[in-house]
């Protein structure tokens, strides 16, 4: 039987990584995996084990949209991501850990 509760994490960073082989867009044209090992290292080194998980997520139904980042529980959505968005994705991140 299934137990119920609470997250353990501040945060969750979501990390869509969807590949559709070229045959429509997807998250994964905007080189997602980069993005996720970026903000995962990130995460690391900030020390924030245990109050974010950063993990890999398949399509959420947005590739048109993508690269994107969603952030739970907080509902956060980041569309549209590149290497230059980083910074931004980990100052609302900062934001989080610093209010829990």
């Amino acid at each position: 039987m299934a137990v119920q509760s609470e997250s353990p994490f501040v945060a969750h960073v979501f990390v869509c990584t969807n590949d559709r082989g070229g045959e429509r867009k997807s998250c994964a044209d905007g080189n997602s995996q980069l993005l996720k090992e970026t903000l995962k290292k990130v995460a690391d080194d900030r020390g924030w084990k245990g109050k974010v998980r950063v993990s890999t997520s398949g399509c959420m139904g947005l590739c048109s949209t993508g690269p994107n980042v969603m952030i739970y529980p907080q509902k956060v959505l980041f569309s549209g991501v590149s290497p230059d968005d980083v910074e931004s994705i980990v100052s609302a991140i900062e934001g989080f850990v610093a209010g829990e």
